[in-house]
């Protein structure tokens, strides 16, 4: 995810019951992958809009906790061998995910890079386009595939993704990573089980949400002379939408983006979603909007409407969902 400062850097195979299969899935319970013959053949599986050949990973690299979150929530964790956790994340203590994390190594608090994927010798590593990978840094998919080490990308990412774009709904985009990355490890059957999950709560929000018109809705990620927010291609644009809101700037066909304060002021949002992440709290961007003469006058300042949507609830991953259900309930509050 692209970072703007404010000051400072942002940055199974088995027939499950549905009570188990829910715990499964909160849990990250070891998924059943299929050995020998099967496991060891290779299947193609799209990396963006790109087809792939991969073989069944056994050291997994992953960055960020999205990446890592959907293969615990398949119950991969045998074959993670370790993340990279730059600052802008929580502490993975904090995460539903905090044991299959503490079974695993963190390789870096840094940002993704070419070196600490080598040294772990992994032959696999998950994340984002210009979060994880990107040119400038010297790690991108083309270049792990000359060194033999095979790599997969968030799809919410690949709207941008040069040469290879695909473009589908955040929501749907975490759906697609789930069954992709459940065909590459040969647990097809316990990605559609956690991706079934994940449908049935997005529905039972949607089937609460306020009757009246969407509430429009304005996602602060950072910035002070111009704000940070998202368009219609990250998840905040779908949990706004199924949660009974609108992202006042849906119509922006881009990913993170910065605007301009007369616009956030012409959209005049009742509730205003803070992202919170990295070394500034969110009561401090809330004390901002609540003293800048650009925001103070907005109806949801005015009203203290603020939402904190944890970052790891933001960025593509199962936790998307959690994100979803606790701000379809602050709205359904807010309507009563």
């Amino acid at each position: 995810m692209r970072r703007t400062p404010f000051p400072f850097p942002a940055r199974q195979h088995v027939a499950l019951g549905s009570a188990l299969a829910a715990a499964l899935v909160l849990g990250g319970c070891g998924a059943e992958v299929e050995p020998d013959a099967k496991a060891s053949a290779e299947v193609t599986v799209k990396r963006c809009g790109e087809p792939v050949r991969y073989k069944v990973p056994e050291r997994a690299v992953a960055y960020e906790a999205g990446s890592a979150d959907k293969l615990f929530a398949l119950g991969l964790t045998d074959h993670v061998h370790g993340y990279v956790m730059p600052p802008a994340n929580p502490p993975v203590s904090e995460s539903p995910y905090a044991s299959e994390y503490a079974k695993v190594k963190m390789l870096s608090d840094d940002l993704l890079n070419k070196e600490v994927v080598v040294e772990a010798e992994s032959d696999f590593v998950v994340a984002g386009w210009n979060s994880g990978f990107k040119d400038e840094r010297g790690i991108t998919p083309a270049i792990l595939d000359k060194l033999g080490i095979q790599s997969f990308m968030h799809t919410e990412s690949c709207f941008n993704y040069p040469g290879y774009p695909e473009k589908v709904t955040p929501f749907e985009a975490l759906y697609t990573d789930l069954e992709r990355l459940g065909r590459i490890f040969r647990v097809e059957e316990k990605a559609k089980t956690v991706v079934d999950g994940l449908k049935e709560r997005v529905e039972a929000v949607e089937a609460k949400a306020p009757a009246d018109d969407p509430v429009p809705v304005f996602l602060y990620d950072s910035g002070t002379d111009q704000p940070f927010t998202a368009g219609n291609q990250v998840p905040p644009n779908d949990i706004i939408k199924s949660a009974g809101g609108r992202n006042v700037f849906d119509g922006l066909d881009e990913r993170w983006t910065q605007v301009n304060w007369e616009s956030v002021a012409a959209s005049e949002p009742e509730v205003v979603v803070i992202l919170d992440y990295g070394d500034l709290p969110a009561e401090k961007k809330i004390d901002f909007l609540k003293k800048s003469p650009h925001t103070k006058g907005l109806p949801a300042v005015r009203k203290n409407n603020f939402f904190v949507l944890d970052y790891n609830e933001g960025i593509s991953g199962p936790r998307n969902i959690d994100g979803l259900e606790k701000f379809g309930a602050y709205l359904r509050r807010l309507a009563d």
